[in-house]
């Protein structure tokens, strides 16, 4: 094992390097896309290549503004081994005759746009135009809360889990069976495919409450691992002796197996070689679901960010040591659901939502921002007369119905705190307020040539991630 990963680690190093050489032609930009389940991932890969493409919305990124970017092409990926981004097809439901949100991501993939800048400034002045390439890799959140287990043992990671478990009401079945096995009994293959069959199942329920934290992700999203060895296990208490053919030890091995073979791997190939990072954050609800939902959130996105390695890169850092995250932004979507006069108390909510992830970011050396945005604007906004009190709204098409509605979901508190003190206090529902989500579809929409779908702050988060490569 330690052989392989030196080979492996100069195998990196001499690609990191040959990487470094080439991009001095044709500079490359790794940019990762994650959240969890539901933060909107897919519409926000879409609506970004559309709108970099058909550029007469991205007036915030100074590139666009300027002229700078003269075109903008897709060309095939620079890995062969990952599925292509299917941008054709999301693009097509979000913006056809019969609007619809499309499927959420369920495996990696990637896509590359070429970009075709002539520099500004002095050297602009002397020099042509030069491509620079935006690779976008998706990838789904519930992987990524899976690197949070690699400095974990099993004993730790059933402790935390069995932990969390207890207060979560799904938990109660698994909780049932787990009253009834022995961990310290000889490996019984159906009772073991039965508890994690049972955990899987609370995991899902989980997070359809709205919770975030729910490892291992691939127990959620299997692909064609479902039924192996490697996802057939779940957290156990440690007993007090245990023998090697035992419940507990079998589960402790394929435990260790699944983040060798899983998460391991996916770190080393794609994770730990991106440039810039954003990292999509359903705020709106976890607020809706309750206070529980809200600090399970702020948890999870802590753990997550403990797996980045953010800083500044050099040349030296790239051929030494490997590649670290330059910039994350932190965005609240679904901005559209609320009237624009609330989108900074969105954003101040996920600013303290993600305070201590963020603070480790900073001191770090890595730039990092927080903003609220939408990248497809489903709404418009209203304002309508509610028992002699003018009340800003937001119309849309409900997406179970189809009909046209107006929604308010209740204002969000200007001090951050009414909401993070309840939720680290473990209170089960909201004392002064009750949040409301509504459910829109995609609105339909006719576009401009030179227009791509219309959104809230696009342009902005675009700025931050990638302007400064764009001059």
């Amino acid at each position: 094992m330690i052989l392989y990963d030196i080979v492996d680690g100069i195998g990196r190093t001499v690609e990191g390097a040959t990487q470094t050489v080439t991009g001095t032609f044709e500079p490359t930009i790794r940019l990762g896309v994650t959240g969890l389940s539901r933060a909107g991932k897919t519409v926000f890969i879409t609506s970004l290549v559309a709108n970099l493409m058909d550029r007469a919305r991205m007036g915030q990124l100074q590139a666009a503004a300027t002229g700078s970017i003269q075109m903008a092409y897709l060309q095939p990926q620079p890995d062969d081994t990952i599925p292509r981004f299917d941008f054709e097809t999301h693009l097509a439901a979000m913006t056809g005759p019969s609007p619809t949100w499309p499927n959420s991501t369920r495996t990696i993939s990637e896509l590359r746009l070429s970009l075709r800048v002539q520099p500004t400034g002095l050297l602009g002045a002397f020099s042509g135009p030069r491509t620079v390439h935006l690779d976008i890799i998706d990838y789904p959140g519930e992987w990524l809360l899976d690197l949070g287990l690699m400095d974990k043992s099993f004993a730790e990671w059933s402790k935390e889990s069995l932990t969390r478990a207890e207060a979560r009401a799904p938990a109660t079945d698994y909780l049932a069976l787990l009253s009834q096995t022995d961990p310290a009994a000889a490996l019984d293959e159906p009772c073991a495919q039965r508890l994690a069959a049972a955990y899987t199942t609370y995991l899902r329920q989980s997070r359809e409450a709205g919770l975030s934290d729910c490892t291992p992700g691939r127990f959620l999203l299997p692909g064609d691992l479902d039924g192996s060895p490697v996802l057939t296990f779940a957290p156990l208490p440690a007993p007090d002796t245990s023998t090697r053919k035992s419940l507990y030890r079998e589960f402790d091995r394929r435990y260790e197996a699944y983040k060798s073979r899983i998460v391991k791997p996916f770190f080393r190939d794609h994770f730990a070689r991106l440039d810039r990072q954003i990292v999509l954050i359903d705020a709106l609800g976890a607020i809706h679901a309750g206070p529980q939902a809200v600090e399970d959130m702020r948890g999870a996105m802590a753990s997550i960010l403990a797996a980045f390695r953010p800083g500044q890169n050099s040349w030296l850092s790239k051929l030494l040591f490997g590649k670290r995250v330059e910039k994350i932004l932190f965005a609240a979507t679904k901005a559209d659901h609320l009237h624009h006069s609330q989108h900074p108390r969105l954003t101040a909510v996920m600013e303290a939502l993600l305070r201590e992830a963020k603070d480790r970011a900073d001191f770090a050396g890595a730039k990092t921002h927080a903003m609220s945005l939408a990248a497809l604007r489903a709404t418009v906004e209203d304002r309508m007369d509610h028992e002699g009190t003018p009340l800003d709204v937001v119309r849309g098409r409900l997406l179970d119905t189809g009909k046209q509605a107006a929604f308010y979901p209740g204002e969000l508190p200007a001090d951050p705190s009414h909401l993070l003190t309840p939720a680290r206090d473990g209170q089960t529902a909201w004392l002064d307020g009750d949040y409301a989500i509504m459910r829109f579809a995609p609105a339909a929409i006719e576009l401009k040539p030179g227009e791509g779908p219309p959104h809230i702050r696009l342009d902005k988060a675009a700025e931050f991630l990638i302007g400064d490569r764009l001059r």
